[in-house]
């Protein structure tokens, strides 16, 4: 048998555990939730990173889908749940192949059953409008995740990719950590300051999670985690998920991109604009410098890496299908996890240390997430306090 084939049966008894797929964003942007239109039960390789096919072929067995929004929504709320009623359209729609999933039992259940559990986390404390009963509304609708920002700050926490604000968290964003614990609710710090890394793992009792984040000594971009958080999840219990997304993997991609970025600015446009004119500049750039491509290697790299620092029993991959543009040459979609688990097989991985880095860690860290918030709700009520009467 090739590598492979090893890593195709290893994944038929402990399938992947995805961190994060923006699928239902997608859905959105491409078909405004016309699920018909993108029916994820045939191939939708011309449109989408993401079908039932694929993710079988895969090896998935549980996918925790993304209910982000955008920040600059004039009411993000409603949008969540937009998102929110699109998964669960999509459970509707395809009960034999997506089972639904809010506990670590659930998780199990779904792999007995041959189905891929699918679970949800929301992108961004924007989606909480700053209550914290609007965070027991997405906990009770089954969100499972809360990352605590995206690439913008938020009145109580600082995002990687912006000027710090609060410098990590405010005491209201610590607020909203032990809330998230005495629910059950997983801190997803992906996308946040290391500052806000750093506040939430001393504010937390239960384990966190990146729910796709990569190491930032292999790749050294503001959204990847720096070793000394790496090396305080043994004693919090969490997970980092490695995540695909070429320019936070790969240190000549980082590069280009700000390259890129400075060319757009040079001639007069934001580095996030998608005029024509800023698109046919950018083009001309790309077509003068061609954009790095990462690899399969590339990404092993940094489980590699993140092993040594964090340890096997704190790794789990988030790949962030159809959150980017770009992919990794043989990560092409959510067909290809067995591509990587077969790198990690050549490079010495044991079938025991794969089977935690595919399924057992993230299921281990939403099973004792619920353990803590059993405990904590025997002994602390619903917090009501807002983010005036802490902060102000």
């Amino acid at each position: 048998m090739t590598s492979l084939d090893d890593a195709r049966a290893l994944l038929a008894e402990f399938p992947v555990v995805d961190g994060h797929n923006d699928l239902p964003w997608a859905l959105r942007e491409q078909v405004r939730y016309d699920l018909g239109a993108r029916d994820i039960a045939g191939d939708q390789s011309a449109h989408l990173h993401t079908d039932i096919p694929r993710l079988r072929a895969g090896g998935v067995g549980a996918q925790f889908w993304s209910v982000y929004v955008r920040a600059d929504l004039p009411d993000p709320v409603p949008a969540t749940l937009e998102q929110i009623d699109c998964v669960r359209q999509l459970l509707a729609r395809h009960p034999e192949d997506l089972a639904p999933a809010l506990t670590a039992a659930d998780m199990e259940a779904a792999r007995a059953q041959g189905r891929i559990a699918s679970l949800m986390g929301a992108e961004g404390g924007h989606s909480i409008a700053c209550s914290l009963g609007t965070l027991r509304g997405l906990y009770d609708l089954g969100v499972r995740y809360l990352t605590l920002t995206h690439n913008f700050n938020v009145p109580w926490a600082d995002s990687a990719t912006d000027e710090p604000g609060v410098g990590g968290l405010s005491a209201f964003g610590r607020e909203v950590v032990r809330e998230m614990n005495r629910l059950g609710m997983l801190v997803d710090l992906s996308h946040v300051a290391a500052t806000t890394m750093r506040d939430a793992l001393d504010t937390t009792s239960a384990p966190v999670v990146f729910s796709h984040s990569s190491a930032r000594a292999v790749c050294d971009h503001p959204r990847n985690i720096p070793d000394d958080v790496l090396e305080r999840l043994p004693a919090n219990g969490g997970i980092a998920m490695v995540t695909f997304v070429p320019k936070f993997v790969l240190q000549a991609a980082v590069d280009w991109t700000a390259a890129a970025d400075e060319h757009l600015r040079a001639h007069g446009f934001h580095h996030l604009d998608t005029t024509a004119e800023a698109m046919r500049i950018h083009r001309a750039f790309e077509q003068d410098h061609p954009r790095p491509v990462a690899t399969v290697s590339t990404v092993a790299d940094h489980l590699d890496h993140m092993r040594e620092a964090a340890g096997i029993d704190h790794l789990g991959i988030g790949g962030d299908y159809d959150g980017t543009a770009f992919t990794p040459d043989g990560l092409n979609d959510v067909s290809a996890y067995p591509n990587l688990i077969a790198e990690l097989l050549d490079r010495g991985w044991s079938r025991s240390d794969l089977a935690k880095l595919t399924w057992r860690n993230a299921v281990r860290v939403l099973g004792a997430a619920e353990d803590v918030a059993r405990d904590l709700r025997s002994t602390r009520a619903p917090s009501h306090a807002t983010l005036e009467s802490l902060d102000a």
